[in-house]
């Protein structure tokens, strides 16, 4: 099943069933009036959604056109958002870049960090940044929702607590994140609202390309109308999405609504080495940063310039058969 959050003038919206062609919907409000309300009672509401998008495919159930622009992310406010690095391909350029060597445990050990969650972004959002000097970025992701996660659980309950998969654009500001890693206390302004896809889909959605764990399909990134990500989501992952959620509940529980995510997705290039732009024939890139890294490697120093007010990034996946998953994530820098 496919669900979405529309705009109804409250902080939550209100939740609904979507066709699998993203092009009805039908209110629930007799079931769950928010996707949050649904999680919290998951077992015994996810069944009767289910219900209403099978009725939803067989045109017996009542519907209202369904567009993208009227929607909020999913969970437009979570009681947490805890992104990880699972694509250690991306890490390791990072470091290249500055010449720092990367430790032999990021290979082993997940890293994660926790984001702000009391605002995300609405799918067609703006971006809105106060200085450009910042280095406005977009990264594009993949996410999981989960539900009750107990504190030590191991990696089968971890992947059975996946619920809702999800896209991911995690906004960040390049220009700050040096000086506040310096700190060593972590990501705070650096990292403003993300934004979702305007639909989560149930894991079965998905058919083959989603293991358990990974999702393997092309995530589509184009940066004013022309492509500049096509990487495999499925590729280069070094840690799954149960690996990532066990690192989160090593010593805390997680509750039903925490959103985890994949980190930049990032592929290396055939031959092993820093991968190719789109035009090249490569896969391209996930975000600026991992371009101007390269930049630096092959050419001493970034030629291609971060986000610019007026800029469009529009972050998408399909299926085998070229039909959008979960709708698309676009949005327009503007000046706050």
């Amino acid at each position: 099943m496919k669900l979405a959050t529309l705009r109804d003038g409250s902080r939550d919206g209100r939740l609904v069933v979507v066709s699998r062609d993203l092009t009805r919907a039908s209110g629930v409000p007799h079931i769950a009036r928010s996707l949050q309300a649904a999680l919290d009672d998951w077992a015994h509401v996810a069944p009767r959604l289910a219900d209403v998008a099978s009725m939803l495919e067989a045109g017996a159930e009542p519907a209202e056109r369904f567009h993208e622009r009227d929607t909020l992310s999913p969970l437009p406010r979570a009681y947490q958002w805890a992104d990880g690095s699972a694509y250690v391909n991306h890490v390791e350029l990072v470091r290249k870049a500055r010449n720092a060597e990367m430790p032999p445990s990021f290979w082993e050990d997940p890293l994660i960090y926790q984001g702000g969650s009391d605002s995300f972004l609405a799918p067609r959002g703006a971006i809105r940044v106060a200085d450009l000097a910042h280095g406005a970025d977009f990264e594009g992701e993949v996410a999981v929702i989960v539900g009750d996660v107990a504190m030590g659980a191991d990696l089968d309950a971890c992947r059975d607590a996946i619920k809702l998969v999800m896209l991911v654009n995690d906004v960040s500001l390049r220009g700050l994140i040096p000086g506040e890693l310096a700190k060593g206390f972590g990501f705070f302004q650096s990292k403003p609202s993300s934004a979702f896809s305007p639909v989560a889909v149930s894991p079965d959605e998905l058919g083959e390309a989603w293991d358990g764990g990974k999702l393997s399909l092309p995530l589509s990134i184009d940066l004013n109308g022309q492509p500049f990500g096509r990487a495999d989501a499925g590729t280069d992952m070094t840690f799954d999405f149960p690996r990532l959620i066990q690192h989160a509940a090593r010593t805390r529980p997680l509750i039903a609504g925490s959103i985890i995510g994949s980190g930049t997705v990032s592929n290396k290039g055939a031959d092993g080495g820093p991968g190719k732009p789109v035009s090249e024939g490569g896969a391209g890139y996930s975000c600026i940063a991992e371009l101007r890294m390269i930049e630096t490697i092959d050419g001493g120093g970034p030629k291609t310039p971060f986000l610019k007010y007026g800029d469009t990034v529009r972050i998408a996946m399909k299926d085998a058969d070229g039909r959008t998953i979960f709708g698309a994530i676009e949005q327009v820098v503007e000046q706050a």
